[in-house]
């Protein structure tokens, strides 16, 4: 029986490893491997900068501003590289370095002042918050730039310094936008290491580190978090999600079809919180599994760098494995593919995206997150029955509810058991929201204020308030 289990990373070429274009499956380029003596040296220059990143909160904001810009600005040659590595379609690629820019920009100068206590004492207390330290980011492959963003922006906002390592199939316009981002910083505020494992475990445990913040697997997440432990780091989780979409019986299905398969099938269904299937009345199931067919059917699959391209190839052979493994047990289970269900015969990695009906739900593609272009479709008897499927999995991402009744949809929303319920839509995300998982898709919250506060600690002064009055009166 085929399993779901990720493989084995790329290969190396002597001090450097090999960057692959997924839509070809040649490697195209290449990063250095960097080792334990290099990431020594990165983590003792950035808490060296820390000492004075920290102390400057309007030296902070206009930087940060500064780096926004020239991320901007550097969008006709980021998106391209991105493109190249990553795979996703050249729209998409621009439109993850806007919000990189974006999201420096809503940080800059979120630094929060002094908070006074009241609580009847003759004493004056005050809340301070202080950086942490070193930050260390590791980010997966699928949004290389904006899931950086999303986790060196608030902290160096928060004043600490931070040393980011991104997936070693996608190193390249990380460290082509660090290098520009860079420029706008004090020298080793930011830095980038690149490698292979044991790079990220080393990385997490380093002594120097003082908030290890990963987005990843949940067996990858559970290891940083035992690595972290070792110095006491404070530690964010992001570790994916199998979020549900609950089609309702009053949905109109012809007007929310293509929004539905958009949020299932964006990046090649390599999104943690997009829609990994979808429970339908039995009445309107094989409406739904039809005309979701047809977009899969019509969507035009190649490389991210052809313009009229929808969706590109899977990020990297082990993924596509993975893809593959989790359809083909699907299929041998008794599902059917209504649209797709196998490998397209060209170079690169590409899979037809696929729509999956008939599927028992035990099914591995319905219990585990197959981040790839499959879809199942379920049918329900009553709305109960749906609401329990959706609850039971390890995972607690998102969900979405889709209906006509939209005050009845949001009372569905409220039953779901995850971190974020969209209705008539998914996976959308304000950069002042806060984003956090629930069960086994993560520990600690990103975005908005509470991401700022993740990079903070309280520091509380107690102050005689009979000693401020004699000041005072002095």
């Amino acid at each position: 029986m085929p399993n779901c289990r990720p493989r084995r990373g790329p290969g190396t070429r002597g001090g450097r490893f090999a960057v692959v274009d997924p839509a070809t499956g040649e490697a195209f380029d290449d990063s250095p491997d960097q080792q334990a003596d290099e990431l020594d040296a990165v983590v003792g220059r950035a808490q060296d900068a820390w000492r004075d990143w920290r102390s400057d909160d309007g030296a902070r904001a206009a930087a940060l501003l500064a780096a926004a810009d020239a991320v901007e600005a550097a969008g006709p040659g980021l998106a391209p590289l991105l493109t190249r590595e990553q795979g996703k379609p050249l729209t998409e690629s621009y439109a993850e370095v806007a919000r990189t820019a974006a999201r420096l920009r809503y940080f800059a100068g979120s630094a929060p002042g002094p908070l006074p206590i009241t609580d009847g004492r003759p004493v004056l207390s005050e809340i301070r918050w202080r950086p942490l330290g070193p930050v260390a980011a590791i980010v997966p492959w699928n949004f290389p730039l904006q899931l950086a963003s999303a986790k060196f922006a608030p902290a160096l906002a928060a004043g600490n310094t931070v040393v980011l390592k991104p997936s070693p199939f996608t190193p390249l316009a990380t460290r082509l936008m660090v290098s520009l981002i860079s420029a706008a910083l004090p020298e080793d505020v930011l830095t980038v290491v690149t490698g292979r494992e044991p790079l990220g475990a080393r990385l997490a445990c380093h002594p120097g580190i003082r908030h290890v913040t990963f987005t990843g697997s949940v067996p990858t997440g559970r290891a940083v978090a035992e690595e972290a432990a070792a110095s006491l780091a404070r530690v964010t989780l992001e570790l994916g999600g199998n979020d549900a979409a609950i089609l309702l019986d009053d949905v109109d299905v012809d007007r929310i079809a293509e929004r539905l398969f958009w949020s299932a099938f964006r990046n090649c269904g390599q999104v943690c919180m997009a829609v990994k299937r979808v429970y339908v009345p039995a009445r309107l199931h094989s409406g739904v599994v039809e005309a979701l067919a047809r977009y899969a059917k019509s969507a035009v699959v190649g490389s991210g760098l052809d313009p009229g391209t929808q969706l590109g190839p899977v990020n990297n052979a082990q993924q596509l494995a993975r893809v593959e493994d989790c359809t083909a047990q699907a299929l041998s289970d008794g599902a059917r593919a209504a649209a797709g269900g196998h490998r397209l015969d060209r170079p690169g990695y590409f899979f037809a995206p696929t729509i999956l009906t008939d599927v028992p739900p035990d099914s591995v593609v319905v219990t585990e997150e197959q981040f790839g272009p499959v879809l199942p479709v379920l049918p329900y008897g009553n709305l109960d029955e749906a609401i329990d499927a959706a609850n039971d999995t390890r995972f607690g991402l998102g969900g979405s509810v889709w209906g006509t009744d939209l005050d009845r949809a949001e009372a569905v929303a409220g039953r779901l058991e995850c971190g974020t319920a969209w209705i008539n839509h998914h996976a959308e995300l304000s950069l002042a929201q806060p984003f956090a998982g629930i069960k086994e898709s993560g520990v600690g919250v990103a975005g908005g204020p509470w991401g700022l506060y993740g990079n903070l600690r309280p520091f509380v002064v107690h102050r005689p308030q009979e000693e401020q009055e004699e000041q005072e009166e002095g």
